[in-house]
Protein backbone atom coordinates (compact mmCIF):
# COMPACT_ATOMS: atom_id res chain seq x y z
CA UNK A 1 0.00 0.00 0.00
CA UNK A 2 1.32 3.42 -0.89
CA UNK A 3 2.10 5.89 1.90
CA UNK A 4 -0.73 8.15 0.65
CA UNK A 5 -3.24 5.29 0.76
CA UNK A 6 -2.02 4.30 4.22
CA UNK A 7 -2.42 7.88 5.46
CA UNK A 8 -5.91 8.15 3.97
CA UNK A 9 -6.94 4.87 5.58
CA UNK A 10 -5.48 5.98 8.90
CA UNK A 11 -7.38 9.26 8.71
CA UNK A 12 -10.56 7.39 7.80
CA UNK A 13 -10.08 5.20 10.86
CA UNK A 14 -9.73 8.25 13.11
CA UNK A 15 -12.84 9.88 11.67
CA UNK A 16 -14.83 6.65 11.91
CA UNK A 17 -13.82 6.30 15.56
CA UNK A 18 -15.12 9.80 16.22
CA UNK A 19 -18.35 9.10 14.32
CA UNK A 20 -18.77 5.82 16.21
CA UNK A 21 -18.34 7.64 19.53
CA UNK A 22 -20.95 10.24 18.56
CA UNK A 23 -23.35 7.47 17.52
CA UNK A 24 -22.76 5.54 20.75
CA UNK A 25 -23.42 8.65 22.82
CA UNK A 26 -26.60 9.35 20.87
CA UNK A 27 -27.85 5.76 21.12
CA UNK A 28 -27.09 5.67 24.83
CA UNK A 29 -29.21 8.78 25.35
CA UNK A 30 -32.05 7.31 23.28
CA UNK A 31 -31.81 4.01 25.17
CA UNK A 32 -31.88 5.79 28.52
CA UNK A 33 -34.93 7.83 27.50
CA UNK A 34 -36.71 4.56 26.77
CA UNK A 35 -35.43 2.22 29.51
CA UNK A 36 -33.91 4.43 32.19
CA UNK A 37 -30.39 5.33 33.17
CA UNK A 38 -27.50 2.96 32.45
CA UNK A 39 -25.71 2.86 35.79
CA UNK A 40 -22.17 1.77 34.93
CA UNK A 41 -19.77 1.71 32.00
CA UNK A 42 -19.66 -2.07 32.35
CA UNK A 43 -23.42 -2.28 31.93
CA UNK A 44 -23.18 0.02 28.90
CA UNK A 45 -20.43 -2.13 27.38
CA UNK A 46 -22.55 -5.27 27.82
CA UNK A 47 -25.45 -3.54 26.11
CA UNK A 48 -23.32 -2.34 23.21
CA UNK A 49 -21.89 -5.82 22.68
CA UNK A 50 -25.02 -7.87 23.25
CA UNK A 51 -28.25 -5.88 23.12
CA UNK A 52 -30.25 -5.66 19.91
CA UNK A 53 -30.73 -1.90 20.45
CA UNK A 54 -27.06 -1.30 19.63
CA UNK A 55 -26.62 -4.08 17.05
CA UNK A 56 -26.62 -1.76 14.05
CA UNK A 57 -23.50 0.01 15.37
CA UNK A 58 -21.49 -3.20 15.24
CA UNK A 59 -21.10 -2.72 11.49
CA UNK A 60 -19.00 0.38 12.11
CA UNK A 61 -17.03 -1.46 14.81
CA UNK A 62 -16.29 -4.27 12.34
CA UNK A 63 -15.27 -1.75 9.69
CA UNK A 64 -12.80 -0.11 12.07
CA UNK A 65 -11.33 -3.53 12.91
CA UNK A 66 -10.97 -4.27 9.18
CA UNK A 67 -9.10 -0.98 8.69
CA UNK A 68 -6.82 -1.85 11.61
CA UNK A 69 -6.03 -5.19 9.95
CA UNK A 70 -5.20 -3.49 6.66
CA UNK A 71 -2.97 -0.92 8.34
CA UNK A 72 -1.05 -3.71 10.08
CA UNK A 73 -0.84 -5.93 6.98
CA UNK A 74 2.28 -6.19 4.90
CA UNK A 75 0.62 -8.13 2.07
CA UNK A 76 0.77 -6.73 -1.44
CA UNK A 77 -2.97 -6.97 -2.06
CA UNK A 78 -3.75 -4.44 0.67
CA UNK A 79 -4.12 -1.59 -1.84
CA UNK A 80 -7.02 -3.39 -3.49
CA UNK A 81 -8.51 -4.28 -0.11
CA UNK A 82 -8.14 -0.66 1.04
CA UNK A 83 -10.03 0.53 -2.05
CA UNK A 84 -12.82 -1.96 -1.27
CA UNK A 85 -13.00 -0.60 2.30
CA UNK A 86 -13.44 2.93 0.97
CA UNK A 87 -16.19 1.83 -1.40
CA UNK A 88 -17.91 -0.14 1.37
CA UNK A 89 -17.67 2.81 3.77
CA UNK A 90 -19.32 5.13 1.23
CA UNK A 91 -22.11 2.61 0.81
CA UNK A 92 -22.54 1.91 4.52
CA UNK A 93 -22.70 5.56 5.53
CA UNK A 94 -25.66 6.33 3.30
CA UNK A 95 -28.61 7.30 5.47
CA UNK A 96 -32.06 6.30 4.25
CA UNK A 97 -35.59 6.95 5.45
CA UNK A 98 -36.69 3.55 4.16
CA UNK A 99 -36.27 0.09 5.64
CA UNK A 100 -35.11 -0.96 9.05
CA UNK A 101 -31.41 -1.71 8.68
CA UNK A 102 -28.27 0.30 9.24
CA UNK A 103 -29.22 3.05 6.80
CA UNK A 104 -32.49 3.74 8.60
CA UNK A 105 -30.92 3.79 12.08
CA UNK A 106 -28.17 6.02 10.74
CA UNK A 107 -30.75 8.38 9.22
CA UNK A 108 -32.56 8.65 12.57
CA UNK A 109 -29.31 9.41 14.41
CA UNK A 110 -28.39 12.10 11.89
CA UNK A 111 -31.81 13.71 12.29
CA UNK A 112 -31.57 13.60 16.07
CA UNK A 113 -28.02 14.69 16.90
CA UNK A 114 -26.00 17.59 15.39
CA UNK A 115 -22.68 16.06 16.54
CA UNK A 116 -23.45 12.99 14.41
CA UNK A 117 -24.12 15.26 11.42
CA UNK A 118 -20.73 16.94 11.83
CA UNK A 119 -18.86 13.65 12.26
CA UNK A 120 -20.68 12.20 9.23
CA UNK A 121 -19.68 15.23 7.15
CA UNK A 122 -16.02 14.78 8.08
CA UNK A 123 -16.03 11.15 6.97
CA UNK A 124 -17.88 11.92 3.74
CA UNK A 125 -15.44 14.75 2.94
CA UNK A 126 -12.52 12.33 3.25
CA UNK A 127 -14.29 9.72 1.13
CA UNK A 128 -15.00 12.29 -1.61
CA UNK A 129 -11.33 13.22 -1.91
Amino acid sequence: MSPDARERLSTLRERLLHLHKMLLDDERAAYERTFGRIKTNGEFFRLVVGDEWFAWLRQISALIVRIDELLESEEENTASAAHKVLVYTRSLLTPTEEGDGFGRSYFVAIQREPHVVLAHAEVRKLLAG
